[in-house]
């Protein structure tokens, strides 16, 4: 028995009851009757998902019109547009509509309960709508098809003529080039094909709303029918709306976008897409590190377009070849590569702190140059695969990755050597020693890397990062005088010194060779005891160095203010005992304005106290003051 067989054997999924199947089983044999007036075509029928298109007369059992969409019927002309399992919708329609085939008329007869008289009905009945009797809904499916659902509130739907060719979708800020015309929702058309495909940039408000949201669900030479509510008919240079238009359908076939991204999101570093790669984005991309051959031209954004490298030119018509993640070009020129396409060209607006300012400039650059690289990707080899490999190539490879993040660590690139290092460690968890030799060798060079990206870290200032990666090292080998001296020196950037002097007599003990290392860092670390004590010196400076009567004076200083705001308070009280009439709400708010008046004049003396000699003999002091407070108080 093979797998399909044995998949249709196993039990399925129950589907989850919907509000609708729920409403569906409350319908009750002969309130619903159905009967053709006028077949359709076709054998298919709507079902969930599917956009209906259609017109309805609701009439009274003798034949008088109720309601209508025909404009024959005092109707707007206008038809119906509902998706089934979506929208809502009386009863009678949601069961009856899904038995129709395009182009039918029917008649359903309806009780009052298959219309707006059912219970906790999801549709609110017209004004004047005689809802408890039993009507004739005539009905002509005039289309139905499967609907994109492009906004929740079923405002922009989407109905596809032509499909489409890959799998990516215009957004903002892409640039998009397509044909465009548009009808009411009656069939009037409000806006004629032009001669030429309309071009637009996305998220710049040049087409109205929903037709843009539409737009951003098609592929390249899809074509489409969008339909869009009022809510989502905003003004754009494409069209004006009129007031009155409830919806438009669009009818769209999408030429061609083109590629444009924000890669920092904010506007500076722009990658535009000039001309098609091949394969698709981004699995055809050099995203990982790989060796890249391009051609390039960079202009300076002055108002001559300076052109001050031409790779054609400068370098014979030879392409130039690089290896990313390893700094070898500016930081936005690599970024925008990684994402390109063999056979791509892109247009590349890049600010100075992405280009040159922080890389060797070439002549004529001046310092703070916006730039643009107009940028042809011929192709690029990816990284060398380690399967397959015997130990020894897998070693070899490793130190040369390796040897490069210790070149880009040189030069203060810490991020690109750490991302160097982490690649290696990670093809290692697929590297198995075939005995105690290379076991060996494997683990030694498994440390040393750990060690290397735990060095990355103190530089970038993650010293916990780094010490967990020390930790890594010293689970495994707890004597390991290089693990103790990098956690050592973690210890030390985040002020653990005890931790850290720990470390590096450590190292003393486990490695007689690293002494000379473990005394300069002891050396280092007494420094950074002395600085740090000198520091909080400073800080408590003039705290302690008081004489007692001048604290003691302080004190005086706080009594003497208590006994007047003491006085103060019992004429107060005193002032409020004769108002033998006061009320007791008038009392709280004199006892609260006592106590705000007290501690305005309390918390200038007490501050001064906290300045003069620090928190720790403010609080000792404060609970005197606070004891001699309520003595007097209750005394």
């Amino acid at each position: 028995m093979d797998a399909a067989e044995q998949n249709h054997l196993l039990p399925k999924k129950k589907k989850s009851e919907t509000e609708d199947d729920k409403r569906r089983k409350r319908i009750v044999a002969g309130s619903l009757l159905k009967a053709v007036v006028r077949p359709g075509g076709g054998d298919s029928s709507p079902k969930d998902a599917d956009q209906i298109i259609y017109h309805c007369t609701v009439r009274t059992l003798d034949g008088v019109v109720v309601e209508s969409t025909r404009s024959e019927c005092g109707g707007r002309g206008l038809p119906i547009r509902d998706v089934l399992g979506k929208s809502k919708m009386i009863l009678g329609l949601l069961e009856g509509i899904p038995t129709m085939h395009k182009g039918e008329i029917s008649m359903f007869k309806m009780k009052p309960e298959m219309h707006y008289a059912e219970k906790d009905c999801p549709v609110s009945a017209p004004g004047n709508f005689p809802k408890d009797d039993e009507l004739h809904f005539e009905i002509e499916l005039l289309d139905f098809a499967k609907a994109k659902i492009a906004s929740d509130d079923l405002g922009v739907i989407k109905k596809i003529l032509n499909e489409g060719e890959g799998w990516e979708s215009p957004r903002e800020p892409y640039e998009v080039k397509a044909w465009i015309s548009a009808k009411s929702g009656d069939g009037q058309v409000i806006l004629a094909p032009k001669e030429e495909p309309y071009f637009f940039t996305f998220g710049t408000s040049e087409v109205p709303k929903g037709l843009e949201i539409g737009i951003g669900t098609m592929a390249r030479k899809e074509k489409a029918v969008i339909y869009v509510r009022k809510q989502y008919l905003t003004e754009s240079p494409l069209m004006h709306i009129a007031q009155d238009l409830e919806e438009v359908h669009f009818e769209v076939e999408l030429v061609h976008f083109i590629q444009v991204r924000d890669m920092l999101g904010d506007g500076r570093l722009i990658k535009r897409r000039i001309r098609d790669g091949r394969g698709e984005f981004p699995m055809d991309c050099p995203l990982q590190d790989s060796r890249l051959s391009i051609h390039y031209r960079g202009m300076l954004l002055n108002e001559d377009k300076t052109v001050f490298y031409d790779s054609r030119i400068e370098n014979g018509d030879q392409p130039l070849e690089f290896s990313s993640g390893e700094g070898l070009v500016p930081e936005g020129f690599e970024m925008c590569t990684r994402l390109m396409l063999p056979g791509e060209i892109a247009l590349v607006t890049c600010p100075p702190d992405y280009a040159y300012d922080k890389f060797p400039r070439p002549p004529g650059v001046p310092k703070g140059a916006h730039v643009q690289w107009e940028i042809e990707l011929l192709g690029f080899e990816t990284p060398r695969d380690w399967t397959g490999l015997d130990f020894q190539s897998i070693m070899n490879e490793a130190e040369n990755i390796r040897s490069t993040g210790n070149r880009l660590f040189k030069e203060g690139k810490f991020e690109l050597a750490k991302a160097k290092y982490e690649k290696v460690l990670r093809e290692f968890n697929h590297v198995n020693p075939q005995d105690d030799d290379e076991g060996k060798v494997f683990g030694d060079a498994r440390n040393m890397l750990h060690l290397n990206v735990a060095a990355c870290l103190l530089k970038l200032g993650e010293w916990r990062k780094s010490l967990e990666t020390c930790n890594k090292v010293l689970e495994a080998k707890p004597g390991h005088a290089k693990g103790l001296y990098r956690r050592g020196m973690a210890y030390m950037a985040g002020g653990e010194y005890k931790d850290a002097r720990n470390d590096f007599n450590m190292m003393i003990k486990v490695d007689k060779s690293s002494e000379a290392d473990a005394t300069a860092a002891l050396l280092k670390l007494k420094q950074k005891e002395q600085e740090a004590e000198s520091k909080a010196r400073k800080q408590f400076k003039g705290l302690f160095d008081k004489k007692p009567g001048e604290i003691t004076e302080v004190g005086s200083e706080i009594r003497e203010e208590t006994r007047t705001i003491e006085e103060v308070d019992e004429t107060k009280d005193n002032d409020g005992d004769d108002e033998e009439t006061q009320e007791e709400e008038n009392t709280a708010t004199v006892s609260t304005e006592r106590k705000r008046k007290w501690s305005e004049k309390a918390w200038p003396i007490l501050k001064n106290v906290m300045v003069q000699i620090g928190i720790q003999l403010c609080v000792a002091l404060l609970g005197v003051y606070i004891f001699q407070f309520v003595s007097a108080r209750f005394t």
